[in-house]
């Protein structure tokens, strides 16, 4: 099948579309452009210069693809929007450019999906399989791990991020660092545990969730100082890649981890 343009489209002559795209009624697409094989743009949307999309993605009506950061100390510069394949991105959602002094690329994997009016903000880093439900607003430099859930009406400030698997609720404010495999939710989001349904979808075994609940409850409800905890995890739970993966998550923090919702441990959350 043929690529397709609409009649009323606006396609710039510079901008590059693979074999089997279909553009839509009055889609808008700028010179500095890369369009995947496949690709779907529904009526209205817009993907803007510099924005590279590999194969399948379906953009949806309003939505709007690499437009300017909103960063005040941004001049123009050539920062990028670069997005994997097979993704879905709903109406009236935004995904902006990066800052020079940031990534140079806001980066999207693959076969995501993006519901309505969600925000993905410059220099976000978004992995594979990452679902992002309505009304999301992320600031920059945000970084979302794959299979992470992020639920409606949720915020996550700038720099801040989520781990792969995680499971946050919605109508909730993230600042700080949440922790892969985790479920978190609250105006001022606290951790409530592993994400025990989620990772059971996801086909991990009773042994790998029984480990990530004991690391978790060494970490976060030990009472232990959070170094001598993480050292302890690792002691009592040897060669598993997860609880390594988590332990070496929070050690790496900056921003902070957000703490556990049951008992404060020793004021490093």
């Amino acid at each position: 099948m043929p690529t397709t343009i609409h009649s009323t489209a606006v396609v710039h002559p510079g901008a590059h579309l693979g074999e089997n795209v279909t553009v839509g009624a009055y889609c808008v697409i700028e010179e500095k452009v890369e369009i995947g094989d496949g690709s779907i743009l529904d009526a209205f949307s817009q993907v803007k210069n510099y924005t590279s999309m590999g194969p399948n993605n379906h953009v949806h009506s309003y939505a709007c693809i690499g437009d300017e950061p909103q960063h005040l100390g941004f001049k123009g510069e050539e920062t990028w929007v670069r997005i994997g394949e097979g993704n879905h991105f709903r109406e009236y959602v935004t995904v902006h450019r990066a800052t020079p002094q940031g990534l140079a690329a806001t980066i999207i994997g693959s076969h995501c999906l993006f519901m309505a009016y969600a925000h993905v903000a410059h220099d976000c880093h978004i992995g594979d399989h990452v679902i992002v439900a309505n009304a999301v607003s992320m600031a920059g430099h945000v970084e979302i791990g794959d299979h992470a859930i992020v639920s409606g009406m949720a915020a996550v400030q700038q720099f801040a991020r989520i781990g792969e698997y995680a499971f946050l609720g919605g109508l909730s404010g993230y600042s700080n660092d949440v922790p892969p495999y985790m479920l978190a939710q609250g105006t001022r989001a606290k951790l409530y545990g592993p994400n025990l349904i989620g990772l059971k979808r996801k086909g991990f075994s009773s042994a790998t969730i029984g480990a990530i609940k004991k690391a978790y409850r060494i970490i976060f409800r030990s009472g232990l100082m959070r170094d001598e905890a993480l050292k302890k995890a690792l002691e009592e739970l040897p060669d598993v890649p997860e609880v390594a993966r988590l332990v070496d998550f929070v050690r790496t923090s900056v921003r902070g981890i957000t703490s556990d919702a049951g008992k404060s441990t020793n004021g490093d959350d």
